[in-house]
């Protein structure tokens, strides 16, 4: 049984569920302070955790890595079975998470399953290899998708991903001078939390938040 983290409204009409990214858990200072600014604006914001993730808090010292492509996929799929969504469901994710949720985004689209799609830092190649594109999948897509991405996100720059053949029904959403958690430095004159406010805003206005 898949265990959740709820913030927001239960009622809202809207849930947005969120996978964290490959080194920091569901209810990591980052995750925590997205998913409240969002559930701000009245949007039912659910959390989960990958198994692998799971495992490194039974206190034995352990830390397996993430688990293979097709098992994370297989337990976002399962997630999406368990929760209880109201109205219009949106899948995305912190970096690895919103990466997995892409994998899947376009058949459970077409079975009206979701109604879109939502990363934060979307890993678009490895650091230091921006050759090595995890853009396939997504080039043919038509789920209705945001991307919300730091300006020199070391995982793909606005400069590099502005010339990547993207879908139509992707946007972009650049966070000014942010880097992969969204931060930008001290010399921008901008926070963090200015940016995970901005983002948190466009998330809101991209699910069509009821407040």
């Amino acid at each position: 049984m898949t265990d959740f983290i709820f913030n927001g409204p239960e009622r809202s009409g809207v849930t947005l569920l969120l996978a964290h990214g490959a080194g920091a858990p569901m209810d990591s200072d980052w995750m925590n302070a997205i998913a409240e600014r969002i559930a701000g604006h009245g949007v039912r914001v659910a959390r989960f955790e990958f198994a692998y993730m799971a495992a490194r808090r039974s206190g034995d010292g352990k830390r397996p890595p993430p688990a293979p492509a097709n098992r994370l996929i297989a337990e976002y799929l399962d997630a999406i079975g368990q929760i209880k969504a109201p109205g219009r469901l949106f899948i995305g994710g912190k970096s690895m998470g919103g990466r997995m949720a892409s994998m899947i985004a376009q058949k459970l689209y077409d079975k009206r399953t979701i109604a879109g799609l939502v990363c934060l830092g979307y890993p678009f190649h490895p650091p230091g290899s921006p050759a090595k594109l995890r853009t396939d999948h997504l080039e043919p897509m038509t789920v209705p998708s945001l991307v919300c991405q730091g300006e020199r996100d070391p995982f793909g720059t606005r400069e590099e991903v502005t010339a990547y053949p993207l879908p139509d029904a992707m946007k972009l959403f650049w966070l000014p001078d942010g880097d992969h958690d969204l931060k930008p430095r001290k010399a921008s004159g901008l926070s963090r939390d200015d940016n995970l406010a901005a983002a948190a805003n466009a998330i809101a206005s991209f699910v069509g938040a009821p407040a």
